[in-house]
């Protein structure tokens, strides 16, 4: 089985510009669509400053402008997102993981430690997380939105 640092670093055929699966054109618009490698979800992960934080339609805003094209895949984004946070755990590298958050300022339970040590660090900043539902969301997300 493939490291959390070879997912990561393996991505030989991406970054890749495709069309818009019919399947999904209702949800995202016709057009181009970036397929994002890993690396680059990384690098916009990598920016967001201590006390702010980034979301995942955030970070296909910011791929869908750089790949000139109308958006960006929403489901590799999110699953590269949970490759680079168990990468940078498992290399001991200082990317900030837990300040991305899922489209609604939701935490991610797949992060390593789930939504309670993703809740521990995003608290270590500053930031209130309240329970929406059945989901932990950090309150006036908004508010602390970073756009690289």
């Amino acid at each position: 089985m493939k490291s959390w640092k070879e997912k990561l670093y393996g991505s030989k055929d991406l970054p890749r510009i495709v069309e818009v699966p019919e399947k999904m054109r209702k949800r995202l618009g016709e057009g181009k669509m970036v397929i994002p490698s890993p690396l680059e979800v990384k690098e916009i992960m990598d920016s967001v400053p201590e006390k702010r934080v980034v979301t995942i339609n955030v970070i296909r805003k910011v791929l869908a402008e750089k790949h000139n094209v109308e958006t960006a895949c929403p489901i590799t984004t999110g699953i590269f997102a949970w490759i680079v946070a168990n990468a940078a755990e498992e290399m001991k590298e200082a990317t900030p993981y837990w300040r991305t958050l899922k489209g609604r300022g939701e935490l991610n339970e797949k992060y390593p430690g789930g939504v309670e040590r993703q809740k521990e660090m995003l608290e270590k900043e500053g930031h209130k997380i309240v329970k929406k539902g059945k989901k932990f969301v950090v309150e006036n997300y908004e508010e602390y939105l970073y756009s690289p």
